[in-house]
This record gives structure tokens, C-alpha cells and sequence, in this order.
């Protein structure tokens, strides 16, 4: 597991700026990279884009992508986060987009979270963790781990 300090140590030696574009862990990513001191050089900007209409008004989510997959996809994690590159200073950028809980359905249950990863000059990774019904709680915390992971191996 990837902490926050070094996730930004990381950015820094290569000399890469991070942005986030948050959904249901609405800023807990951003918050656990802003917590460590210093951040400031590497952290650019954090979206918290928890509607549907911020998803389109601040990172460009298209109203076709929200409509043909719902908001928890992976089609939408990926526009968030190539929403967020493209509107920031930064060079990568995370997205998440899930169902934390209480609830969900059958096709969308509780504890499924979609990531999205946009790096400069790459191809966007996308994927879908489901962590299950384990409270909201704990899948907002395993989905900062799982968001610092991926930023970690972006930049190993």
C-alpha cells in the first residue's frame, strides 16, 4: 500500500504535478495528499464533483456518457479524469466514481467504485474494484488506498 507522502515524493522526484477528480470519496483523496506537508509543489487542484451536473459543468463528463452508463462507470471515470488533465496544471490525474453506501442495486451494488487514471502521453487506465457491502466508511478509505496505489504505480 502507497501512502500519501509517498505517492508525492514519488511525483516530485519525477517532477509531476496530481490532480484528483472525486466522486463518492468527495475530497479524501485530495485531503489525504494535502495532509502532508509540502504538498503544495506537487498537488495542483482537487474536483469534487459529487452531481452529475459538476461531473459535466467542471471536468467535461458528456450528458451521452452520464445517460448511456450512469454515473458509476467506467466510461465516466475515464472522461473525469482526462476531464481533470485536461483542466488542471497537472500531468496525471485520478478519478473516482462509486456507490460507498448504504444502497445500491443489483447491477450497481453497494461498494463498487470505478477508477480512472489519465497520465500525459498515455493512454487513460480504467477499472472497477467492487469492495462490497462493507459500509460506507470503509469503502471511502479503500478507495483512497486503492486511488494512492495507482497513482503510486503511475509514477514507480
Amino acid at each position: 500500500m502507497a501512502t500519501a507522502a509517498e505517492v508525492l515524493q514519488a511525483a516530485r522526484y519525477w517532477g509531476v504535478r496530481i490532480a484528483t477528480a472525486e466522486s463518492c470519496t468527495g475530497g479524501l483523496i485530495s485531503g489525504a495528499l494535502t495532509d502532508v506537508a509540502g504538498s503544495s509543489d506537487v498537488f495542483d487542484r482537487g474536483f469534487v464533483t459529487y452531481s452529475n451536473a459538476a461531473k459535466r459543468e467542471m471536468l467535461g463528463v458528456r450528458t451521452a456518457t452520464l445517460e448511456a452508463h450512469g454515473a458509476v462507470s467506467e466510461d465516466v471515470a475515464r472522461e473525469m479524469a482526462e476531464g481533470a488533465l485536461e483542466r488542471s496544471a497537472a500531468q496525471l490525474a485520478v478519478a473516482v466514481t462509486g456507490i460507498a453506501g448504504p444502497g445500491g442495486s443489483e447491477f450497481k451494488p453497494e461498494g463498487r467504485v470505478c477508477f480512472g487514471l489519465a497520465q500525459a502521453g498515455k493512454p487513460t487506465l480504467v477499472e472497477t474494484v467492487e469492495f462490497g457491502p462493507i459500509g460506507r466508511g470503509k469503502v471511502r478509505a479503500a478507495t483512497v488506498e486503492h486511488a494512492l496505489a495507482l497513482l503510486a504505480r503511475a509514477l514507480a
